[in-house]
């Protein structure tokens, strides 16, 4: 007997098919396990977090073992069992507070286990403190640290398969979690009402202020991606900013979870508020102009994102040193080559911020 999905389940799998689930690091095994488990009646935060302890617990046997790079592996699938867990609630009730807590947790174990050099991050920011996630290259020299953040869901070690390719080859990752997103949001209640480019200017000071970190960039993912670029436009010191699946002028798009999303990010459900604070936060190429390198990623099967949405971004360019990279079958932040994509990306960055070490 086959179990018709529910709308929310189908929601959900919709929200975070496979290629998303692999994308921030989620084993095959547990990705495949969640979308079975839920089509068959299990509520998505239970089986994922169901998901998300069975690698918890082969992590602390690994350890115990002195395998410490199995530790590691099954640490950080743990973390993106939890992560997706989270995800079925967009707004900041006790279930999902609950589950990003137990995620912080996870990832302070992992710092103990990893290759990679992890660091809690909290800078101080309107009465509060921004959360961000140093990831550190082992021992290797520094060759430069990259800022890497995303939009209305995927925050912080969402971006942990990223921050392994950039430590693979000497660069620093700052795992942000922004305005409106992860620990920022959940427990500092830091939202998208201040001024966002000001506070992603703190996570480029703390860069910037250790000469160990090197030349500085921005990656920003979803409609992260119109900070990265409002940020690289405000600041001289980024030295290289990439833009993937951004929306330069957004608007309340017609998707239930986007709505509900945004309107967690600002902390006001009014549609006014949402679409008054969305067009406050617009990119206009005629007033923000970047100097520095920048690199744009489009998806061309991309239900949110059009191409001309981000225009505006390469229409700021003025550096001579401005790239658009388009795969015509790419889903939203290129989920579905998502290796192709953080290759390319990071190989990128390299060249661009060993040339600013340089100068």
């Amino acid at each position: 007997m086959t179990t018709e999905l529910s709308p929310f389940t189908h929601a959900l799998q919709r929200a975070m098919p496979l290629t998303r689930l692999l994308d921030c690091g989620m084993d095959y095994a547990d990705a495949t396990a969640l979308h079975a488990r839920t089509s068959a009646g299990e509520a998505w935060d239970t089986a994922a977090e169901a998901l998300a302890d069975a690698q918890f617990a082969r992590a602390a046997q690994a350890a115990a073992a002195g395998h410490l790079k199995t530790a590691a592996d099954a640490q950080a699938m743990g973390i993106a069992d939890l992560l997706f867990a989270q995800m079925a609630f967009n707004d900041d009730v006790p279930r999902k507070r609950q589950l990003y807590a137990r995620l912080t947790e996870a990832a302070q174990r992992l710092a103990g286990w990893s290759e990679q050099r992890i660091e809690r991050v909290a800078l101080p920011f309107a009465g509060a403190h921004l959360i961000g996630w140093l990831v550190r290259p082992g021992a290797s020299t520094v060759r430069g640290t990259v800022i890497v953040f995303g939009g209305q869901s995927g925050w912080g070690f969402a971006y942990w398969p990223i921050a392994r390719a950039f430590a693979a080859r000497g660069i620093a990752t700052l795992l942000a979690e922004g305005p409106g997103q992860g620990e920022t949001r959940l427990e500092q209640r830091i939202f998208v009402d201040v001024d966002v480019t000001a506070a992603y200017r703190r996570f480029v000071d703390y860069v910037a202020d250790d000469a160990s970190l090197g030349p500085v960039g921005i990656w920003g993912n979803s409609i992260g991606g119109l900070w990265a670029a409002s940020t690289a436009a405000a600041d001289p010191r980024i030295a290289a900013c990439c833009v993937n699946g951004a929306l330069a002028a957004p608007s309340l798009l017609p998707f239930r979870t986007f709505v509900e999303q945004a309107a967690a990010m600002l902390g006001n459900t009014a549609p006014d508020a949402i679409a008054a604070n969305f067009d406050r936060l617009r990119f206009v190429p005629e007033r923000e102009r970047i100097a520095c390198p920048l690199l744009v990623l489009h998806g061309g099967a991309d239900p949110l994102i059009c191409l001309e949405d981000q225009q505006p971004f390469l229409d700021a360019a003025t550096s001579g040193d401005a790239t658009l990279e388009v795969w015509p079958d790419g889903e939203h932040t290129i989920y579905n080559h998502s290796a192709a994509r953080t290759a390319l990306a990071c190989d990128w960055f390299v060249e661009r911020l060993v040339r600013r070490a340089q100068t």
